[in-house]
């Protein structure tokens, strides 16, 4: 039993020491890649299509303040409020989940950031639980603006398009920095599903969620990141 101990203990001391140096690099260093980008990259491979990965980095200068302000109002209203985690939302969540068999997610941006870059994608309590451990250590560590910064840069948000960079030249054909506030908030609204959803004339759905949106974005001021 000792040895067992041992063992175990020995796991989570390397666990811990590999956690934080990933979350302290990559508070500097760009991600150059998610376990999601490799994991559709199998997917396509796995189903004959077409091998697509498009991501480009870009700091958060770089990126206009409608982008940031669209996927606020659009995932997570009280972003630069909260600490990882809105547990009214997560309440409401579970609450619907179990009057409907259409799921809502309750994850803050913090939530997501921490699974897309450092986990895999199933919905198990051991899954969650990590993903609650990462979410704490990027809030303490990086702080809300590289957050944002990482999100913007990594999340999908069309068929092998990761990024705003990449998802502003694939949908509009322009750089992030020329993206119109409409044009921000339809790629902010196919993030629910950014492999079934369109940009660039999406459906009537589509449309109603990107004047949602739009409006809800008049209501943020310029983003107050610590």
């Amino acid at each position: 039993m000792k040895t067992i101990f041992k063992f175990f203990k020995r796991l989570v001391l390397i666990f811990l020491l590999l956690s934080f140096g990933m979350v302290f690099l990559y508070k500097f260093v760009p991600v150059p890649a998610t376990p999601l980008m490799v994991a559709r990259l199998f997917e396509q491979k796995a189903n004959g299509k077409e091998l697509k990965w498009k991501h480009e980095w870009i700091a958060i200068d770089e990126m206009p303040i409608s982008i940031q302000k669209a996927v606020i109002a659009s995932e997570d209203g009280k972003f630069t409020s909260h600490n990882g985690f809105d547990f009214k939302s997560i309440q409401k969540a579970y609450e619907s989940n179990q009057k409907s068999k259409k799921l809502r997610g309750g994850s803050t941006i913090s939530q997501q950031t921490a699974k897309n870059v450092f986990l895999w994608q199933d919905k198990t309590y051991i899954r969650k639980g990590i993903e609650a451990y990462f979410t704490v250590l990027i809030e303490w560590i990086w702080g809300k603006e590289r957050i944002i910064e990482v999100y913007l840069n990594s999340i999908e948000m069309g068929d092998g398009v990761y990024g705003i960079e990449a998802a502003s030249k694939h949908w509009f054909g322009k750089s992030a920095k020329n993206l119109s506030k409409r044009e921000a908030a339809a790629i902010a609204a196919i993030l629910p599903n950014p492999r079934k959803f369109k940009a660039k004339n999406g459906s009537a759905y589509i449309q109603k969620r990107i004047n949602f949106i739009s409006r809800q974005m008049d209501l943020y001021a310029h983003p107050k990141y610590n």
